[in-house]
Order: C-alpha cells, then structure tokens, then sequence
C-alpha cells in the first residue's frame, strides 16, 4: 500500500489549495479513504471521508462548508479542496485508508504535504 500527497504550500488566509493523494498497491475503488491533519504541537485530527464509491461524504465541523473530499477510482486519486483557508488550517495533511468513518485511525496513511496558512 502506497498513498503520496501532493499540494501542500503556503497560502494567504481566505485562499485556496487542492490537495492530491496518489494511491497505489490496493484496490482503491474497494475502499472508503479520509483526510487527516496534524498541527503543530498537537494531536492527529479527522477531516474528512468519503465512500468507496463516493456516494456519501462526511466532515469535520470545522471545516464543513470549507473543505470538499473527492475522488476519481478511475485515477486511483483522492482529492480535498480547501476554500477560505484560516491560521489554524495549518497543519500536515495526510490521506489515509481505514479506520472509522469520523476518526483519525487509520491503518494505512501516507507522508503527509504541509499546509501553511499565513499573512
């Protein structure tokens, strides 16, 4: 199992970033996958998920009507859009599969891409 983010960077509040997942090493279109994030100094938080076939997605208070989970089964690649990004949005971003629908747990996730919201 291979999960590569890619998208990360620096970005003025209120901006926008799209983040990509590149899985590999599994049938991913068998899978739920989420979206998880870990700010400095503290602990790994649940963002967001997505069914297998991305019929049914799920979101974090915190960043519902902010932050879009999608993918593509046909690309094996997961996505988040991030819109009117905040300080505290600031975190590494990981992909991950497994788990609970709403939890950070995860049995497989991968390196992470820094996002960084400053002024």
């Amino acid at each position: 199992v291979q999960l590569v983010e890619s998208g990360g960077g620096v970005v003025q509040p209120g901006g926008s970033l799209r983040l990509s997942c590149e899985a590999s090493g599994f049938a991913f279109d068998h899978y739920a996958m989420k979206w998880v994030r870990q700010a400095p100094g503290k602990d790994l938080e649940w963002i967001s998920s997505i069914y297998s076939g991305g019929e049914i997605r799920k979101a974090a208070d915190s960043v519902r009507g902010r932050f879009i989970i999608s993918r593509d089964n046909s690309k094996n690649i997961l996505y988040l859009q991030m819109t009117n990004l905040k300080v505290d949005d600031t975190a590494v971003y990981y992909c991950a599969r497994g788990g609970p629908m709403t939890g950070a747990n995860s049995d497989y996730r991968g390196q992470g891409t820094r996002v960084t919201v400053s002024s």
